[in-house]
This record gives structure tokens, sequence and C-alpha cells, in this order.
């Protein structure tokens, strides 16, 4: 799986938004592994290039519900200036795998290939279908991935109720000597806004009372500094509750007296699991306006990465209309909905069990992602996604920090314990 994780990092798929991007020669390296093991890949792309690879291998139980194991196949950009290594060179020093996408997340997408190929060569069979999907476009808008995938291919995931993929399971060290195990049940929802501020073109050196890029700043301005007021959702209340216990905090997330911050200061840098997903969030992100200095634009346009908690939707809305204002209107540039998955189920018990199986002193934890993932677009078929991604790193190593940063890379001993996780799990789910 080693070698699988640094091959498919060496592909560049990276994809820049608005179509950017080439995923078939990774979609293509993978199926052919797929079809040496006697896995029968099958290909689809809605864009040329855009290229997914599902597959299903057959289960013990044909009663069983199946299972979707997810990953995608495209990596955001980076720049090799910044560098210690060429971010896709898929280089291996000292124990380590560098390269954009080694934990985002194409070491996840070499674990999975690895773990079923091996079952092909041991004659292993899973006790229920699991279903394969290595997909485009996560990275963007999804619509040549998943939501390609969901809305014109749904048979191919025909009996599946829950799912796997990214961003959990890894190992966080929140102080020496305690290990947690973030488990991902649940994910905020993306609503990328475009503002549009309209005014009057002019003259630069000319007094201006209706300046698009004024009206525009304005809304920004107050976006940026709006404070959302804290919402806690099933999964964020499991997740204060366990760390508080962990923490010796007793603590009743239920009571609406709750001085959420005030909690959140006393788990100290285990916070950071839980503090982004207490609450709505909106960030200014792009500018666009004018095209010389000395001439005041008709027209300014901004763009908002906004997530929503699930429930919190219609406060997103209402907090947006009033805080853009006069002068400035707004819409959906992207918008997917918020995610939860049960934290009391069978499915998240056999999960935490397959992690404690292979490090009996971690504690897994339940958490929601402040962002998103494939799984939203596969939520459109009802099924139920966790975020499993199971890595064992060493401290010191920021996992969240590796996320679309500069020099992500992945240790080659955090590999091998995902795949033993991985394949206990997968055999016995």
């Amino acid at each position: 799986m080693v070698t699988f994780t640094s091959e498919l990092i060496r592909i560049d798929t990276t994809n820049r938004g608005g179509g950017d991007c080439r995923e078939r020669p990774a979609a293509e390296y993978v199926a052919e592994r797929l079809a040496a093991a006697g896995i029968e890949p099958t290909l689809l792309e809605r864009t040329p290039g855009r290229t997914n690879v599902v597959a299903r291998i057959p289960g013990t139980d044909p009663s069983a519900e199946a299972l979707l194991v997810h990953g995608h196949l495209d990596v955001v950009p980076a720049e090799p200036a910044d560098w210690t290594v060429h971010p896709f060179s898929g280089e291996i020093r000292d124990g380590v795998v560098w390269g954009r996408g080694a934990v985002d997340m194409k070491n996840m997408d070499a674990m999975v290939l690895a773990v079923v190929r091996s079952w092909a060569r041991q004659g292993v069979r899973p006790r229920r279908d699991i279903v394969l999907a290595y997909t485009a476009d996560e990275e963007a808008s999804a619509e040549d991935g998943s939501g390609f995938l969901a809305d014109r291919h749904a048979a191919l995931f025909e009996g599946c109720t829950e799912g796997i993929s990214e961003s959990g399971a890894f190992s966080f060290h929140p102080q020496p000597g305690t290990t947690l195990y973030p488990i991902a049940a649940g994910e905020r929802g993306t609503a990328w806004l475009k503002l549009t501020a309209e005014g009057r073109a002019g003259h630069g050196s000319k007094v201006n009372g209706e300046n698009a890029v004024t009206r525009l700043a304005a809304a920004v301005a107050r976006i940026g500094a709006h404070t959302w007021p804290v919402r806690l959702t099933t999964t964020v209340r499991a997740a204060l509750t366990e760390l508080a216990a962990l923490y010796g905090i007793d603590v009743d997330t239920t009571d609406p007296d709750l001085d959420v911050n005030l909690l959140l200061d006393k788990l100290g840098p285990a916070a950071a699991l839980v503090e982004a997903t207490v609450r709505n969030s909106a960030n200014p992100t792009m500018l666009e306006a004018g095209y010389k200095v000395n001439v005041i634009p008709g027209q300014a346009v901004a763009y908002v990465d906004g997530r929503t908690l699930p429930g919190g939707e219609e406060e997103f809305t209402t907090t947006m209309d009033r805080l853009t204002g006069p002068g400035v209107r707004w819409e959906f540039h992207h918008r997917e909905v918020p995610l939860e998955a049960p934290v009391d189920s069978p499915t998240f018990a056999r999960l935490r069990a397959a992690v404690e199986r292979f490090d009996p002193d971690g504690h897994v934890v339940p958490f929601s992602m402040s962002g998103g993932t494939d799984a939203k677009q596969f939520s459109r078929l009802g099924i139920t996604g966790y975020g499993f991604s199971p890595l064992k790193l060493p401290p010191g190593l920021d996992y969240g920090a590796l996320f679309h940063g500069v020099d992500e890379r992945v240790p080659v001993d955090a590999l091998h314990f995902g795949v033993r996780v991985l394949d206990h799990y997968l055999t016995s789910a």
C-alpha cells in the first residue's frame, strides 16, 4: 500500500476548479489493479477525462445490506517552490511518504486497494457486499464525481445503506499520554456564496455615493466580523460529553445555560476537534472589482465560504439577508446539505471496536467535520456516511494542518496501521 500511495501521488490530479482537472490516469491506475485481482471495475465519466471507478465485491451473506467505501482521486493545487520535496514526487524519505494527496486522500485510496487485493490473494470474502467508489471532482463541486454517480448511476449502489470515507479515525494527541481517535459522524453543509454589489460607474476623482466597491466592502466586513450563535448538534453534544468525561469535567451538554466557550477552554487542545462545529460560519475568501485605479466600477463581486450546521440553514439565510445590506445581493454559488450519522448505532460501535483492537490505549470519540465530503452526494441515495480513514500518527504531526497544506505527508507506519484496521472492520462489518 506504500507503493500504491506513492505512485498515486505521482499522478498529478490537481483540481483547480471550473473543470480544470483530469483524474483519468489515476482512475486507470486503480482500475488496472482491481482487474488484476479479479475485481471488475467500471469506469464512468460525465466529462471526458473526469473519470470515476466503481466496483462491487460480493459478500457471503446476500441478505446483508451493502457497504460503500469511497475515496476521491483529485487533489488541491500545490506550489512546488513552497515544499521541502516536490509535491508530486511521492518520495519516501525516513519512513514517510511525501506529496499532495498523502492524507487527502490518496493514502485511503491506496489502503483500500491494498486490502481488497489482499482478500483476492487469500480467498477472503467480506460478510456484506462492499461497493468501492474512486471519485473525481470532490475538491470542487463533485458534479463530475459523486454527484454524477448518485444522480445517473444509482443502480451501482443498490443495497448500500452506509458508507465510510475520509477524515476520521486518525490519532490525535491533545496532551502527553492521551491519544484520541475521532470518528466523523456528521459534517456541516456547504453554502458557498456569490455577493454582487451594483453601483454607479464613474471617474475615480468624483464624489460617488453609489460606489459598488464601498457597498461590497461594507457587506464583506460585516460578514467577516459576525459572531454566530452556538448551536449544538447531536453529534457535537456527544463529542463534548465524551471529551469532558475523558478530562474529568462534569458537564451536562443538554443544559440550556451551558457556557460552551468555557467548556472548550477547559478542553485545551482537544477543543480543536469541535470548536469549528458549534456554530454556522461564513468566511469571505475572494474579491473581484474594477479594472483601473481611476475608474469606479459599476459592479463588484465577492465570494464567501459558508458552512451550515444540521438544522442551521434557515438561520444562515436570514443572517445573510441582514448582513449583506442594501445594494448587495447574494446567491448560492454552490450548496450541499449538512449531515449527521447516529453515534449510538451498531455501525459506530464496530468502527470504535476496530480502532481500539489495534490501539487498546486509544480513545475513540465522535466528531463532526467542519467541511464536507462526497458523503453529501451519496446521502441522496439514502447512504449514511461516517468518516473513517484510520491512521496512527506520532505526536507532533499536525494532521489537520496537512490537509491542503504545504509538505503534506504520511508515515509508512500509519499506513500499515490503517490497513490492519480497515481489513478487520471491512471483513467483520
